[in-house]
């Protein structure tokens, strides 16, 4: 039987499926990468595809966009077009969640990125996703947020307009339809 954070051997078969297909798909995001060596490391930490079903379920389409030789860890990020529909209309972290008083939104990003196992993407993992592909043409996604600009009460985003990347910043409590949040699993 299945636990809360583990797939079954048969969720595991279809998705590690699911998974091929999208990495054969789009071998523009991971040139020199072999499948074989992914789902190698991915059978070796079934938690690690528990988070990924949770990318998918949200929206995400993961996939494998780049290998970290030094640490033998594959980087899979959310890889839809537009941020993740069951990611969205949600403000920063818990404290601006909690500092909201009218019309709070249901939940924050870095909560739902720790449940799912995942973290937001960092300003430069942004800026390298938006070289492979052009995502979130429509919407926008919060980023990891240094402690600096977070004391402040701010948070970062970005989102691509005009051909070009957009970083901007807004208060953390801030939440709207189109933004959500893309997040990274390294395996």
């Amino acid at each position: 039987m299945a636990t809360k954070k583990q797939l079954t051997p048969k969720q595991i078969e279809a998705f590690m499926e699911l998974l091929n297909d999208r990495f054969e798909a789009n071998s523009h995001r991971h040139k020199e990468i072999s499948w074989g060596h992914v789902q190698a490391k991915l059978i070796k930490f079934p938690e690690k595809i528990w988070s990924l079903q949770e990318m998918e379920n949200t929206g995400g389409e993961p996939d494998v966009i780049a290998y970290d030789q030094m640490k033998d860890e594959y980087l899979f990020v959310d890889c839809c077009c537009e941020t993740p529909k069951g990611r969205r209309s949600l403000c920063y972290d818990r404290e601006a969640l909690e500092s909201r008083k009218d019309h709070p939104p249901k939940n924050n990003a870095i909560d739902i990125a720790k449940e799912m196992g995942i973290e937001l993407l960092t300003e430069e993992q942004y800026h390298f996703l938006q070289t492979i592909e052009e995502f979130d043409l429509k919407t926008s996604s919060w980023l990891a947020t240094p402690d600096e600009i977070r004391q402040l009460g701010g948070a970062l985003f970005a989102d691509r307009r005009y051909g070009r990347i957009f970083l901007y910043h807004n208060g953390a409590q801030s939440y709207y339809a189109a933004r959500g949040f893309r997040g990274y699993l390294r395996v």
